[in-house]
């Protein structure tokens, strides 16, 4: 018998409500899929965990992101934005 080895999704959630962030916490989890999950509340936090600044200097660079538009601090459109316009972060799927 062969067996597989299932590399988990490395996903990064954008989202500032904590019911909603759950809620795709849940969905992801019951679609059993193996994934990584990190949670980030504002767009700020978001592009420091992308960049890899501060307190997510050792963050791993997600394979998916889900991005809410509606962000504190940095609107969720700046973020996508500046995602959009980075050579290394563009190449990452980004769910709306």
């Amino acid at each position: 018998m062969q067996s597989t080895i299932i590399t988990p999704i490395d996903i990064l959630i954008i989202e500032d409500n904590e019911g909603d962030a759950r809620l795709i916490k849940e969905v992801l989890s019951d679609g059993k899929v193996a994934n990584l999950l990190h949670n980030v509340k504002d767009g700020v936090q978001a592009i420091e965990f992308l960049r890899k600044r501060g307190a997510y200097a050792n963050a791993s660079m997600p394979d998916l992101i889900i991005l809410d538009l509606n962000l504190p601090k940095k609107d969720g459109r700046e973020v996508l934005s500046e995602i959009k316009t980075d050579p290394e972060l563009k190449k990452i799927p980004v769910v709306i």
